[in-house]
């Protein structure tokens, strides 16, 4: 078990993996979500993903973007089959891990109404939801201060 950075070789597992992990709420969106769209070998190449691994299968993943005072999370997925385990909980860890190696102080990400496992899982580990001027009224933000020594109980 490991998290590391995603290489270009990664794009077809990520980008399957996305699929699958958001394929969930293409109904309830009435489209795919934004997440399923984008060009994860780019992504990839920007260094901004990370995945978590096991036996040789990539498992979850998260991409990271850096911003003035805080960090960016750009997208948290987890295998279908491998949810429930706590591999989202640290994918957390990681990302709190870079905002404490760039000294931020909070960690921020979007999410949609229509994903309500997604708003609880975030409001379980901490987040809160943020108000902020946004052109789409069916995206929440969300952020939690940066803590040293995360994950927690």
């Amino acid at each position: 078990m490991s998290l590391r950075p995603a290489t270009p070789a990664d794009a077809p597992a990520v980008t399957a993996l996305i699929r699958a992990a958001y394929e969930v709420f293409t109904p309830r969106l009435g489209r795919e979500p934004p997440p399923m769209a984008d060009d994860y070998a780019a992504v990839i190449v920007s260094g901004a993903v990370q995945v978590w691994e096991e036996a040789g299968e990539i498992l979850g993943l998260i991409v990271l973007r850096a911003a003035d005072d805080a960090v960016l999370i750009e997208n948290l997925a987890v295998s279908p089959a491998a949810q429930g385990r706590g591999l989202g909980r640290k994918l957390i860890a990681a990302a709190e891990a870079e905002a404490v190696a760039q000294g931020v102080s909070r960690l921020y990400l979007f999410t949609h109404t229509a994903m309500q496992e997604t708003v609880a899982f975030y409001h379980r580990l901490g987040f809160v939801e943020v108000a902020e001027a946004d052109p789409k009224p069916q995206r929440i933000a969300m952020e939690r201060p940066v803590e040293r020594g995360y994950p927690r109980s």
